[in-house]
C-alpha cells in the first residue's frame, strides 16, 4: 500500500506500475534528484495536486 509519507523514489522502485498514476497527475519527479528525499504528500501540495484522489488512484492501480 503506497501512503503519504512515502519517499517518490521509493513508490517508484517498489511499484513501477505507479509511475504511469504519476505522469498522469504530471508528477513527473521520478526524473528528479530530489524523488528520493521527497515525500509523496509534500509533491503533490507543491504540485497542488489532491492527495487523497492521488493515493485512491495509486493504490488502487497497484492492486490490479
Amino acid at each position: 500500500m503506497i501512503t503519504r509519507d512515502m519517499k517518490i523514489g521509493d513508490i517508484c522502485r517498489c511499484y513501477p506500475e505507479a509511475v504511469p498514476v504519476l505522469k498522469r497527475f504530471g508528477l513527473e519527479c521520478m526524473e528528479c534528484q530530489i524523488a528520493d528525499l521527497e515525500s509523496l504528500e509534500h509533491g503533490a501540495g507543491v504540485h497542488k495536486i489532491d492527495i487523497e484522489e492521488l493515493l485512491r488512484e495509486l493504490n488502487r492501480h497497484v492492486k490490479s
